[in-house]
């Protein structure tokens, strides 16, 4: 007996081990997600988006399931990302990783923007890059004073991924380019504001906004939004101020625009964008120009290309070896300065990848 016992529990470790970096159960109508990696602060990595895309697809058939919500551990994070240094590794041995792992995380990334069951992200804590990915695209996005969003890219020679050049130039004003050049960071209210989050519930009311999701008896889209409209507190407006010096045609142009400004606000970002990476940004602001009259699916073919672009570039492992692995804060850019990136490398970029590109 003991040794069955043994061997069951075994295999039950075994079981829930590889399955603890996400968690997949049904409560209620309410199929949830629940990543799993606190002390990782939730990243995303391939086994994860592995697991989550055929669970989504089994939910949206199941007549049982009548939405999805998704949530972070541990109280500091929803998803600070993607497995960033697993990526850096493979890339610079060319393992299969560095394709893989974009190209599934981007076919997630537009299962989520599709499905065809509510889809409510509970972003609570850090939510960036890759955590964005699992949260923008769905119908609500729940934010909290503990919510800190940005998409950082652009200062570890990426760009604004997972779908970025679609919902980023779609957001009021210009200030979706704001974020995706300097990565600024936005915190709680100011991530309803922006339009990046639908609500703003206060963090430990989500328990209970939990329990009253999972026992929604018909969960339509408009009881689903009742129930978080019930939750949610409504903003003091405050304004931003206006992003319209990052409207322009090139990065040369809004470099341009803000040292004519001159105000401190100006002389701020200019910092910013001296410090990120010259072939991101002029990757990035081309990514968003175009993205803005692309369908997801578009765009999303379109950022794996540019993936791939940054896979075979310098940038990339120069930025990850900068912010993550030596932890200097000085990275070397080659090139170093946004006249040296030219037109005709950033066309390449955008080159379709032919039978390698991405179907959706």
């Amino acid at each position: 007996h003991l040794l069955d016992l043994f061997l069951h529990l075994q295999k039950m470790y075994a079981h829930t081990d590889s399955a603890a970096e996400v968690l997949l159960e049904k409560k209620g109508g309410a199929g949830i997600i629940t990543l799993n990696r606190p002390k990782a602060l939730n990243a995303l990595n391939l086994s994860m988006i592995q697991q989550i895309y055929p669970q989504i697809k089994t939910w949206e058939q199941d007549p049982e399931t009548f939405l999805i919500i998704i949530k972070g551990t541990g109280g500091k994070a929803f998803c600070a990302g993607g497995d960033i240094r697993a990526i850096t590794d493979a890339g610079k041995v060319g393992d299969r990783l560095a394709q893989d792992f974009f190209r599934e995380e981007y076919i997630l990334n537009n299962a989520i923007g599709t499905c065809k069951k509510p889809y409510v992200a509970l972003i609570d804590g850090i939510t960036m890059g890759g955590g964005v990915g699992l949260s923008v695209h769905g119908h609500f996005r729940v934010a909290t004073e503990k919510t800190l969003f940005a998409m950082p890219e652009t200062a570890i020679g990426l760009f604004p991924d997972v779908g970025g050049g679609y919902f980023l130039p779609r957001l009021s004003g210009k200030i979706g380019y704001y974020l995706a050049l300097t990565g600024f960071r936005l915190k709680g209210r100011d991530v309803l504001k922006a339009g990046i989050a639908t609500h703003f519930v206060e963090s430990e009311k989500l328990p209970d906004l939990e329990k009253d999701l999972i026992a929604l008896k018909s969960a339509s889209k408009e009881n689903i939004a009742d129930l978080l409209n019930s939750y949610h507190v409504e903003a003091v407006n405050s304004l931003f101020f206006s992003f319209s010096l990052f409207s322009a045609n090139s990065m040369e142009e809004i470099v341009k625009k803000l040292k004519q400004d001159g105000s401190p606000f100006a002389i701020k970002q200019l910092e910013t964008i001296n410090k990120m990476s010259p072939t991101s940004l002029k990757m990035t602001l081309r990514q968003l120009r175009e993205g803005a009259s692309m369908s997801l699916q578009d765009v999303l073919t379109m950022e794996y290309r540019l993936s791939q672009a940054c896979m075979r570039g310098h940038d990339f492992y120069e930025g990850v070896r900068a912010v993550l692995i030596d932890k200097d804060q000085s990275p070397r850019w080659k090139p170093a300065a946004l006249e040296e990136v030219s037109d005709e490398f950033v066309d390449n970029c955008f080159k379709p990848l032919g039978n390698n590109d991405l179907k959706l």
